[in-house]
């Protein structure tokens, strides 16, 4: 047997004091009448009063009281095999992986704010399929969409700055994985969330603008970092912690840009928002932007579930009180006839 509600097993605690109780009252009632008349006498004088009739009643109330606590609990036993369909949105989170989300003008730094971000967010999805596509100088999906939010968690947990071996920032070849990695002629409305620090080197992300709308998938776009920009800090060979140079040898300053992110959202009917410490951003995305969508109907599975079996207790507490009620201390004399 297993119950809906086992936390709700302990209100049938409360029977035990109960019963203590009605009995108790019901001796002190006893005793008392003893004392104004003996037992021989008390049948002269209320030959209706049935001590058994009065215990009983008072038993079947509490088997009434116990069978109702009892079905708050919703006892289960038996199976069935029910079809479950999800309804949700497609999102695709696709999540900047290059050495510039290592300054740390958002600490820690860049990236872990938006892992941090990304798992409150997913925290607050309700049968809405997510997944992951990681990018540098390339791109590649991470994590395929799934309602296995423990499994979208650990996919996350394993994405580090230098994941992807070619270096540099290909927005535009992210977008690209990611339109791909939908499933056609789904009813769900399809979302992007891209998080970067809007630096990009190869491509125009801009260009995949009318391809977007056509496709009908908005971008909702993170910047993450600040204006003024911070260092890029790197581990050298020996161990030290040194900061990224270009070619040239001149220290790089990674700076948020953003005006590519803020329009890819605008011109798709997304939203931009900008991260800050303490606050990745998501929240907002998701309270502003995602709860307003159409959730489609995902493919359905077959579930095994449990029977409830408390209208059982139920139709017992009614037959008790039922009783209860039957039980009366001084039944109905019958009318003599008038003669």
């Amino acid at each position: 047997m297993k119950w809906g509600n086992p936390e709700l097993l302990v209100l049938i605690a409360v029977i035990l004091p109960a019963a203590w109780l009605v009995f108790f009252l019901l001796r002190r009632r006893e005793r008392r009448l003893g004392r104004l008349a003996e037992l021989s006498q008390l049948a002269l004088l209320a030959p209706d009063r049935n001590p058994r009739r009065v215990r009983a009643r008072h038993l079947a109330w509490l088997g009434a009281m116990a069978l109702l606590l009892l079905s708050l609990a919703r006892p289960q036993w038996g199976t069935r095999w029910e079809e479950v369909r999800r309804r949700g949105l497609d999102i695709l989170v696709v999540m900047d992986t290059s050495r510039s989300m290592l300054a740390e003008d958002i600490k820690p730094n860049r990236l872990q704010q938006a892992k941090w971000g990304i798992r409150d967010l997913v925290r607050q999805l309700k049968g809405d399929r997510v997944g992951l596509v990681a990018f540098a100088g390339s791109s590649f999906l991470q994590c395929p969409l799934t309602i296995d939010y423990a499994a979208f968690r650990m996919t996350l947990d394993d994405v580090y700055a230098g994941l992807i071996p070619r270096g540099g920032t290909a927005i535009a070849q992210a977008l690209r994985t990611a339109m791909d990695s939908f499933e056609e002629g789904a009813g769900a409305d399809r979302v992007i969330i891209l998080i970067t620090d809007g630096e990009d080197h190869e491509g125009d992300p801009l260009a995949l603008i009318p391809e977007l709308k056509k496709r009908q998938i908005r971008v909702f776009t993170v910047g993450v970092g600040t204006l003024e920009g911070e260092l890029i800090p790197v581990t050298a060979e020996n161990g030290q912690t040194a900061f990224l140079k270009d070619r040239e040898s001149r220290v790089v300053k990674s700076a948020l840009n953003e005006d590519l992110p803020a329009r890819l959202a605008v011109e798709t009917g997304g939203m931009y928002v900008r991260a800050t410490p303490g606050d990745s951003g998501l929240d907002r995305i998701y309270e502003k932007g995602l709860a307003e969508l159409r959730r489609g109907e995902h493919e359905g599975r077959m579930v095994r579930e449990h029977e409830d079996r408390f209208p059982w207790a139920l139709g017992g507490a009614f037959v008790l009180l039922a009783t209860e009620s039957l039980l009366r201390e001084r039944p109905r004399r019958r009318k003599e006839a008038v003669s």
